[in-house]
């Protein structure tokens, strides 16, 4: 219920920056008489996500758009492949043409880089987390993305997780110190970055739910593993590029950490084709 507040505010406040006190061209030039049929067309191959979030768009402007979604979120789509038609008033649709396409198009972005990534951990354990490097305000729908594509959400926030990161713990003193003090105040789960196989040791030493292995070696991870052995899961972390995923993943770790799904997003190409009806 929360994600599905967050959208609709995500929605709202998209609808508001772009339309503002109206859409002038729309209103001036299209009689509100006139109904048209339009269809997003894929042009170019990728995994869809947000198509279902750009009919609520179009909805949210004027409930007489009805839109028939043909390719769910969450599938892969082709190059001409049409995703969904839209029927309705022409002015109404002109008006929520470009929200819808920037939801669309920025999702679909995300679940196909995401599933690029997550078919270079196949034959391994490793699980393909996201991060909060999100577009302000869209990390609801961002994350949404990372699902479609086949990957999992970190955290959604700074408080339904706690992670003591390299400063948290400067601060502190230690990470016994700084897990301490969580745990008499909280009851989060909480995870603990380590930036060498002692402060690993450390870390296992206090079961917490999870360790993040920052900017580790192949060699050290693997070393990393063999010292967890399965007592906590460990999430690697630290420029995780497409060609060292497949080496990460088969050292055994159990998460890898990816900011590059969300904060570097190549939209995926789709058009809006728009035909009168009458």
């Amino acid at each position: 219920m929360l994600h599905d507040i967050r959208i609709a505010d995500a929605i709202h406040a998209a609808l508001r920056e772009d339309i503002g006190v109206g859409d002038i061209t729309s209103l001036s030039c299209i009689p509100d008489s006139v109904t048209a049929t339009a269809r997003f067309i894929a042009k170019s191959s990728g995994i869809v996500s947000g198509i279902g979030i750009a009919a609520q768009v179009l909805t949210a402007v004027d409930p007489a758009i009805k839109t028939d979604i043909l390719i769910n979120d969450g599938a892969p789509v082709a190059k001409g492949d049409i995703i969904a038609v839209t029927h309705g008033p022409a002015r109404s649709m002109l008006t929520a043409e470009r929200t819808a396409l920037n939801f669309l198009q920025r999702m679909s972005g995300i679940a196909t880089t995401t599933h690029t990534y997550v078919a270079a951990t196949l034959g391994t354990k490793a699980i393909i987390l996201d991060t909060r490097k999100t577009a302000p305000g869209l990390r609801a729908t961002d994350k949404l993305a990372v699902t479609h594509g086949g990957g999992s959400n970190h955290r959604f926030g700074l408080c339904d997780m706690a992670m003591l990161k390299n400063n948290h713990i400067t601060a502190c003193g230690s990470i016994t110190a700084a897990v301490a003090a969580l745990r008499a105040t909280t009851n989060v789960p909480i995870e603990v970055e380590v930036r060498t196989c002692e402060e690993l040791n450390e870390a296992l030493s206090l079961n917490v739910e999870r360790i993040m292995l920052d900017h580790f070696s192949i060699d050290d991870m693997r070393r990393a593993v063999e010292i967890a052995a399965g007592r906590t899961p460990l999430e690697a972390s630290g420029n995780m590029t497409l060609e060292r995923i497949p080496s990460v993943a088969a050292t055994g770790v159990d998460y890898i950490s990816v900011g590059a799904l969300t904060h570097s997003v190549t939209a995926l190409d789709i058009s809006f084709t728009f035909d009168l009806t009458h």
